[in-house]
């Protein structure tokens, strides 16, 4: 995936979902329950427990569930080698951090660095993030995303934190290239259940409710 395929499907289905669970069963499920609900970007975390290994399963069956499979809190350029290792499409960070872009830029990948302040967004995009993730979004709320793009027209924003159905189309009229769901979407009890029926259900109300 280039770093405009990766923006391109952001835009296309306006969300991505962000994984974080003691435990994923069968990460192909996961990723299948959430493409069938609309959401093909999907975000694993290192803060999941073996979170390399779920990659790898999620990539190994991608034909199958149709998803792009990602991983975020990379914090390191050994976290960024392994998970592209591993597989993973793209990778996410909760705040600048270059030796995790330059990794990514070297083999290619497409990245999105957190970012808060206008000179955090300015570092992110000198360090070539395809979308610049703005964490914790609801600090601020959608009118700081609009305020961003006086200085930075054009910028590909993806806000974090706090976001759900109740007020996610805000933030995408507010300009957002789109959004990222968390619990809402996939609760960390029904991940480490497997209950793949009810994240189906869940991924298909949020995405219903973006346009």
């Amino acid at each position: 995936m280039t770093p405009e395929e990766f923006v391109r499907q952001l835009e296309t289905d306006r969300t991505l979902a962000v994984v974080r669970a003691s435990g994923i069963p069968d990460a192909a499920g996961l990723c299948h329950a959430l493409a069938s609900g609309g959401i093909r970007s999907v975000e694993l975390t290192f803060t999941t427990p073996d979170a390399l290994t779920h990659v790898r399963r999620a990539a190994d069956t991608a034909a199958e569930h149709g998803a792009a499979i990602g991983i975020g809190t990379v914090l390191t350029a050994d976290q960024a080698k392994a998970a592209i290792d591993a597989g993973a499409q793209f990778l996410v960070t909760p705040g600048l951090r270059p030796e995790v872009a330059e990794v990514a830029v070297r083999a290619g990948i497409p990245f999105s660095l957190g970012a808060m302040t206008p000179t955090e967004v300015a570092q992110a995009l000198d360090l070539g993030s395809a979308a610049v993730k703005i964490f914790p979004a609801r600090q601020l709320g959608p009118v700081y995303l609009k305020d961003l793009q006086g200085p930075y027209p054009g910028i590909k924003l993806l806000p974090s934190g706090g976001i759900d159905a109740s007020n996610a189309k805000g933030y995408l009229d507010a300009g957002a290239a789109a959004v990222c769901c968390g619990t809402s979407v996939v609760p960390p009890a029904a991940v480490a259940a497997g209950d793949w029926a009810d994240i189906s259900a869940r991924a298909a109300a949020f995405t219903g409710a973006l346009t």
